[in-house]
């Protein structure tokens, strides 16, 4: 691991009791129940971070998709007259 440093927090005593419990039953100690807490907070920041922007390119995306497929449209509609054009001119 890493150099470590020492780091003092302050909790309530209600959670620091629940801590205590788990550390106990886990057969471990508040600093290592600390760090994974903390490493695991950090990947769950991590993922919300990377859903939002996911999340923020889909719209993005979504808002170009529409003016293409308008566009396509618009494209496929003149077509569309100027073969009906051609079309009424060979009868």
């Amino acid at each position: 691991m890493a150099e470590s440093k020492r780091i003092m927090i302050s909790l309530p005593d209600s959670l620091l009791k629940e801590i205590d419990n788990i550390v106990s039953s886990e057969r471990t100690n508040r600093s290592e129940f600390i760090r994974k807490a903390m490493k695991l907070y950090l990947r769950e920041k991590s993922k919300i971070e990377l859903r939002e922007r996911m999340k923020a390119g889909y719209q993005e995306m979504a808002n170009i998709n529409l003016s293409l497929a308008e566009l396509g449209l618009s494209l496929d509609i003149s077509s569309l007259e100027n073969y009906e054009v051609k079309m009424a001119e060979c009868e």
